[in-house]
Parts: structure tokens; C-alpha cells; sequence
């Protein structure tokens, strides 16, 4: 076999599959129309045109491919197992040229394109603002979005590309061949109590000191309420049967400034609170720190310009705050 250097293999292969399939743009869209509206007539009005027409649509492509991509339901359509793989690859072909044309109206208009970046709570209130504002400054046309969310959700996001970059952790269940990650810092988890709460006047604390007050604790399955779980396993107290379960940083602000109750979250949140006079940090060492976090990207992706330029102000930021220095190479 005769090999090129330079050259794909499997290209001349995968060019000829295209053509002979005719691949429209339109079917893509209208894949991923049917995957959210679940319904051909609701995804024909979004993508404006007629039902039949995007009936005929979905039937010459499921014949390109030899397979049944939707399930016809009395009430709806749901995606077979081949459908679940044509919608991901769909999703991302689009996301890819849509990616392409707000990169080619950048250059035409002078502007920069668009980043979508999704970070964990810790990082977004201490590492992406400064990075934002600097980054703002110097090109003030950049889009920038960002996304706030636990680090399974964004990585599924990344993975889809609904996301070009995370600021999170990779769990054993993450598949990290095709993901890029470098670490930023650890993350110290502290207690947090109400301003003026009666625990303050200790000088210094001990878990054991504080079982009998209500805990606001996060919830099952999140990293971080598994590491409080095994703290106290580990130390051979009883959990704290006096207990409220929630991730919204909302309500347990307001609750405790209503309550004795304590909680726990990042040391980085905390301080953010306890700064604008919302929580105050309890003097207790807790044994339950969480994994690092860091920069995650698809190692089989380009970063975009506007990408590069947002992950190069990250790393100079995070030198910063975290005191630490970077490999600028990728950014």
C-alpha cells in the first residue's frame, strides 16, 4: 500500500462516502431539530419548512445511510441507537461551521469570533473574572460565554461541542484519552457559618464540636458531598442527621443568614461570601479536600483564535491567583 507523506489515508475513502451521499446541511439540522422537539411537524416549523418536505428529508438520509435513525411514535419521534450517534456527530459538524462562519465574519468585520467556556464554582468566582475583564479590554468585540455548571455536565458539553474549553476535575469515569487537561490547584474545602453565629467566639474548632448544629450539605453524588461523606467515616463520627441537601449557593446564603445551620463548600466561595460580609469561615481544619481542577480541551480539536486567546488570559491570570506558572505552548 502506498502511503503519502502528508496525507490522510482515509481521506480519499471518507471524500467518496460524502459525495456519494449527497450530504445535505439541512439533514444535519433537522437531526438535531428532531432530537430536541421530539416531533417531525414542531421540527419542520423551526427549521421553516414543510412537514413533508422534511419528512422526505429524514427518509433519503436514513436510505444514504441503510439505517433507521428515529423511532415513529404515536405522539413523536425518538432516536434509535443509530440515531443517538448521527445527532452527536451532527451536533458537532454544525457547531464546527457555525464555528467557521462567526471566524470568517471576524476577520471580514475586525472582530474576534466567539468562545464558549464552562467552568466549576470555584474557579468562575476567583480565575475567570479578572480573566474576562482583561480579556474584554483588549479585544472588546470577542462573544465570550460561560457556563457554570458541575464538572460531569461540562465535560459532556466539551465532548458534544457545545463548549470549546472547561476549568474543572476528571473523575475516573471520564475517558481521557481524547481529553487534554493541565492542572491548576488544588481545592480546600472550609465551614462556613452565618456572621456573628456563636461559633465564632471559638479560637479554634474541632468537627466534633459542631455535630449538634444543622449542616447545609451538597448533594448526593457530587465529589465534593463524597468527600464529606468519608470525612466523617473516616473520623468515626455519625453524619449529621439534622441535615438539608442542596447545590444552590443561593439558597444557602440565605438560609444561614435565617439559621445556625453551617456548611461546607470550596475555600475559594467562601471567601468570596465572607468578603462581601455574607458567610463567615469557621477556625476548623477540614480533612475532606477535593482533587485539582484544571484546563480540560479535546485533544482532537483545534482551539479557535478566539479560544487561544481566551485559555493564554487564563494562564496569565492564574499566575495571579494561584500563584503558578504555565506552558503557554498550547494556549
Amino acid at each position: 500500500m502506498k502511503i503519502e507523506i502528508g496525507k490522510n489515508p482515509d481521506m480519499t475513502n471518507y471524500t467518496h462516502w460524502l459525495i456519494r451521499a449527497r450530504l445535505k446541511t439541512r439533514q444535519l439540522l433537522l437531526v438535531v431539530a428532531l432530537s430536541e422537539e421530539g416531533n417531525i411537524h414542531r421540527a419542520a416549523e423551526v427549521l421553516n419548512m414543510t412537514q413533508p418536505a422534511a419528512s422526505k428529508l429524514l427518509k433519503d438520509l436514513e436510505g444514504v445511510l441503510g439505517v433507521q435513525l428515529f423511532d415513529r411514535l404515536p405522539r413523536g419521534m425518538r432516536p434509535t441507537w443509530y440515531g443517538d450517534i448521527m445527532i452527536r456527530h451532527a451536533r458537532a459538524a454544525l457547531s464546527s461551521l457555525n464555528q467557521a462562519h462567526d471566524e470568517l465574519l471576524a476577520g471580514k468585520n475586525g472582530q474576534f469570533g466567539q468562545v464558549n467556556i464552562g467552568s466549576i464554582t470555584a474557579p468562575g468566582v476567583t480565575l475567570l473574572p479578572p480573566t474576562v475583564a482583561a480579556v474584554k479590554q483588549a479585544h472588546p468585540n470577542l462573544h465570550i460565554t460561560i457556563q457554570i455548571e458541575p464538572s460531569n455536565l461540562l465535560i459532556d458539553r466539551l465532548n458534544r461541542s457545545m463548549l470549546d474549553l472547561v476549568i474543572g476535575r476528571l473523575s475516573a469515569e471520564h475517558d481521557k484519552a481524547d481529553l487534554r487537561y493541565e492542572i491548576i490547584n488544588d481545592e480546600p474545602v472550609c465551614a462556613v457559618v452565618r456572621p456573628g453565629h456563636t461559633l465564632l467566639k471559638h479560637a479554634q474548632l474541632k468537627v466534633a464540636d459542631i455535630l449538634e448544629f444543622g449542616w447545609i450539605v451538597p448533594p448526593s453524588g457530587s465529589v465534593l458531598r463524597h468527600r464529606f461523606d468519608l470525612m466523617f467515616q473516616e473520623m468515626d463520627l455519625q453524619h449529621p442527621a439534622n441535615s438539608v441537601e442542596t447545590s444552590s449557593l443561593l439558597f444557602i446564603t440565605k438560609m444561614m443568614q435565617q439559621s445556625d445551620m453551617v456548611s461546607v463548600m470550596s475555600a475559594d466561595v467562601a471567601r468570596y461570601y465572607a468578603d462581601h460580609g455574607l458567610l463567615a469561615i469557621l477556625p476548623l481544619v477540614l480533612p475532606c479536600q477535593m482533587e485539582p481542577f484544571g484546563f480540560i480541551s479535546r485533544r482532537d480539536r483545534l482551539l479557535s483564535p478566539a479560544a487561544t486567546v481566551l485559555l493564554s488570559a487564563l494562564k496569565t491570570s492564574a499566575k495571579t491567583v494561584y500563584g503558578k506558572q504555565f506552558s503557554m505552548d498550547e494556549a
